[in-house]
């Protein structure tokens, strides 16, 4: 039997969908071109590479990537510190990775990225690698600065987070010629 949409639902995908036309260009084509990647959505080497800089990037991403499965398993239940280690070091790895490219520019764009790569239970560990892997030296300082400031202190300092699981996730949408009228 198929679900139904509940209203409940419908607002709060109009909500991820109203936050996610928020982000930049260029923020928007990392996060499908990133959900293409993890996801096995699409070969995203043939939709996403625009030059060999790209190309080589996309397979950077992809090899980083497919740790995700054992990521998503990893996460842990609660905060004891023998669970944190092995799935915290990896997911910093990867924000690392995402922040490095320099398309994810605020805590929302990657927080909206990872709750779909790994989904809702990931939320409580994003802020700690957010901030570890925003703080690297390997990014440029004005970028560590701009990230570091974007996330808010509520985002810091919750103490509590939503189990829901995110309900949209963008793909890629072919260019229509405006030119053309739709027949009835």
């Amino acid at each position: 039997m198929a679900s139904r949409m509940t209203p409940a639902q419908g607002s709060t995908t109009l909500a991820e969908m109203k936050e996610f036309a928020g982000f930049p260009g260029a923020t928007q084509r990392y996060i499908r071109r990133s959900l293409d990647v993890g996801l096995d959505r699409e070969d995203a080497m043939l939709r996403w590479s625009r030059d060999v800089v790209e190309a080589a990037s996309i397979r950077a991403q992809a090899r980083l990537y497919n740790s995700l499965p054992d990521l998503r398993a990893l996460v842990p239940d609660d905060s004891g510190l023998d669970s944190i280690e092995p799935f915290l070091a990896p997911l910093m790895t990867l924000v690392a990775f995402d922040l490095g490219q320099g398309r994810l520019t605020s805590f929302s764009a990657l927080r909206f990225l990872y709750e779909r790569l790994i989904g809702a239970e990931v939320r409580p560990w994003l802020p700690s690698a957010f901030c570890a892997a925003a703080a690297l030296p390997h990014l440029h300082p004005e970028l560590r600065r701009k990230l570091l400031q974007s996330i808010s202190e509520a985002a810091a300092t919750a103490s509590g987070w939503s189990n829901r699981q995110p309900a949209f996730f963008p793909y890629w949408v072919e260019k229509v010629d405006s030119g053309t009228t739709l027949a009835s």
